[in-house]
């Protein structure tokens, strides 16, 4: 079996920032549907993280 192909430090904060995002959005979700306004705080995170993890591929991206 053929080892994964390695991701430099901008790929793994890339998929990191996007892990993030898929979590926040997650909890988000879950805040929204208990009443909670703390969601608003998962949207903005979300979108933070979402705007990091563009931001990191591209860098990857462009440096290869």
């Amino acid at each position: 079996m053929a080892p994964a192909a390695p991701f430099g430090p901008t790929g793994r904060l890339a998929w990191f920032a996007a892990v993030v995002c898929v979590l926040a959005v997650a909890a988000a979700v879950v805040s929204f549907a208990r009443g909670s306004l703390i969601g608003i705080v998962w949207v903005l995170l979300a979108g933070l993280s979402s705007n990091m993890a563009w931001y990191y591929l591209r860098k990857a991206r462009a440096s290869r």
